[in-house]
Parts: structure tokens; sequence; C-alpha cells
């Protein structure tokens, strides 16, 4: 009776050979579907563009099934359950004492709005970093209300009432807003024992914050200024009226580093709610990146 072959045979061996899809085929699959864009993998694979579109095809043709479904390489089911195989082995493969070359990393990539970058995330980003070194991330600006981001952006900071029906979106901060002025435009024109004694010509206005929420708050039946300097970024309007310009509506925490420097003083001890928000946005898909869900949880546990 012959013997059956030993595991290290050359005929076992030719068998996984051809089960076992080549190794750059796997590196490219993973990074596509984390990256979700033919150059970024490129670029980070070190290929060509095309060079990714060959790996992908070859990988679906050894495996005999379809990987992504659609042009925004979102994965198919059958694409989401070898994902989980392969990132299995891949980090298998890390692990394995020995191996010397440490791998690369994961690149994230936030749109968010100037101010809140400025006071908010910046400040303490570097508590993300230190808990999670495998990440790189890129900062690029959004343009608040107006929600215009980079198109490769992983995850975005909108601001603004929260109804988004082309995102997946969470709530991650409310605020109140009062007025601000400096000490020196105060001392000038004051002081304001009530809010009617307001002038509104000395109004500084923002569509990101309306003055007839703190109107309102406040007993005052006036109409939203129509008149006087307008500022499209919390930040710059939180200058304007350090430099004595006049009074600005502002959220109490992303005025915090003008009032606890003495710059801006509050005008009255009363508070309105914003009637915005800080939300964190990401499309559908992008929570399967582990990296991505990594920051989200950091966000919610982190900020205010």
């Amino acid at each position: 009776m012959a013997n059956a072959a030993p595991p290290s045979s050359p005929a076992l061996g030719s068998a996984l050979a051809r089960r076992i899809p080549p190794i750059q085929c796997l590196l490219t699959f993973e990074a596509l579907a984390r990256l979700r864009s033919v150059t970024l993998t490129a670029d980070e694979l070190c290929v060509t563009p095309s060079a990714v579109s060959h790996r992908v095809k070859q990988l679906e043709q050894i495996l005999g099934t379809q990987l992504f479904g659609r042009a925004d390489f979102s994965l198919t089911t059958d694409g989401i359950a070898y994902l989980a195989h392969v990132r299995e082995g891949l980090n298998a493969l890390q692990r394995f004492p020995g191996v010397s070359s440490t791998p690369g990393k994961r690149r994230l990539r936030i749109a968010v709005t100037p101010t809140f970058a400025r006071v908010v995330l910046i400040p303490r980003l570097r508590q993300f970093t230190e808990v999670y070194p495998e990440i790189d991330l890129t900062l690029q600006i959004s343009i608040p209300l107006l929600d215009v981001v980079a198109e490769d952006a992983d995850l975005m900071v909108r601001f603004g009432t929260g109804r988004y029906a082309d995102v997946e979106h969470t709530e991650i901060a409310r605020d109140v807003v009062t007025p601000l002025a400096s000490p020196a435009w105060l001392r000038e024109h004051g002081p304001f024992e009530r809010p009617e004694e307001l002038d509104p010509a000395t109004l500084l206005r923002s569509p990101l914050e309306p003055w007839r929420t703190w109107f309102a708050a406040a007993g005052l039946d006036w109409p939203e200024p129509v008149s006087g300097s307008q500022f499209n970024d919390v930040g710059l309007m939180c200058d304007a009226a350090a430099a004595g310009m006049g009074v600005a509506l502002v959220r109490l925490k992303l005025g915090a580093p003008w009032i606890e420097n003495g710059t801006l003083v509050r005008l009255y001890d009363l508070d309105a709610p914003s009637p915005h928000g800080h939300h964190l946005c990401w499309r559908t898909g992008a929570m399967d990146r582990w990296e991505c869900a990594a920051f989200t949880e950091w966000l919610h546990k982190t900020i205010f």
C-alpha cells in the first residue's frame, strides 16, 4: 500500500501554491478596501494605478468571485468576508517573531472646520497619536455650513443642524452662545446692565451664529441684523471683537482661548443654546475601517 505524501512533499507544496493568491494581490486588495482609491493605494504601495487594477483583477480571477461592487470600491458580500480573512492572515504574518520590517501605517484623512480644529482638536490630538501611533493623520479644512470638503476625506467634522442626507453622522458637540467684546471696547461703550442697551449697529455678524437666538433668550423682539461686519469663521470674528470692532455672539467653548487670555469678556450672564452643533460625518462603509472607528470612539470620549 502506497504511503501518503508527507507534509513537506513537492506535491503538497504545489497544491498550496495553486490555492494561495500572491501576497502582492492580498496587500493590494486590503489597501484598496481600506483607502477606496486606486491612486491612494498605488501611492501607499509604491506601484502604478494600473498595477493596482491588474492585481485586483488577478485576485478575483483566482478566487472566482467579485470583491468590489461599485465604482466607489465598496465591497461585495464575498469581498467583506474575504477581507476579514486577509487581514487576519496579514496581521499574523506581521506578528511573527523575527520579522524585522514594520507594517505600514494607516492613513486617516479628516476634514475639519477651522476654529474647531485650532481650539478643540489640535490641543488634544497628541493624546490620539500616542494611543494610535500606527495611524498617520491628515487634517484639511472644511467650510462651516457650506459643507465644502475634499473628496478624499475619510471623516468630516461639519457644523450645522445635523440634517445630512448624503452621509452617516453623529453629533459630537453642542454649545451655548453669549455676547463677547474686548475690555477696551466695553470700557468705552459700557457698562451694559440690560440686553436692550445693546446698539445693533455694533453687533458683528456671522451666519454660523444668528443673533435672533440670543435675542429670544433675552426677551428682545429684534430682527436679525442686516448690516455691519460679517465673518464666516468664528476665530476671525473673535479676533475682530478682540480688536475692538464690536460685539460678537460666540460659543463659549470655542471662545474659551480669548476669554482665558482676557482679550474678550462677557457682557451679560445670559447664555442661549446654539441652534447648530458639530457633527462627525462619514460615507457609508467608512466605519468598516478600524482607524475610522478608533478615531470616532476617541473623539466621543475626549471632546468636551
